[in-house]
């Protein structure tokens, strides 16, 4: 089950991005995002510097990033992170979280 899917069933709305370009084109014409999760490893940019321009762009933003790696720990001090592979019930408790 994708991320997508499962916010669904949690209960989000989402909007996809295949690229951190993409995400950012999407959160400039966007009047409304609640806040953003982003792989690690993109196309074009990493999650950490895409978090870095949602919070100059969007300051307050929350930003959850997602990486395959179970070192990743330390990759983005301050960035909640929830490693892949995960269950719908570790995502929800992150966004809860991370909203907070």
């Amino acid at each position: 089950m994708n991320t997508a899917d499962m916010l669904i069933e949690l209960g989000y709305e989402g909007v996809e991005a295949r690229s951190a370009e993409e995400a950012l084109d999407i959160l400039e014409g966007e009047a409304h995002i609640d806040g953003l999760i982003t792989d690690q490893l993109m196309p074009g940019m990493t999650g950490v510097d895409l978090a870095k321009a949602v919070r100059t762009r969007r300051p307050g933003t929350p930003v959850l990033l997602v990486s395959g790696f179970a070192e990743a720990d330390g990759i983005a001090l301050g960035l909640p992170l929830l490693t892949k592979p995960f269950r719908q019930s570790h995502l929800a408790a992150v966004l809860r979280q991370t909203a907070k």
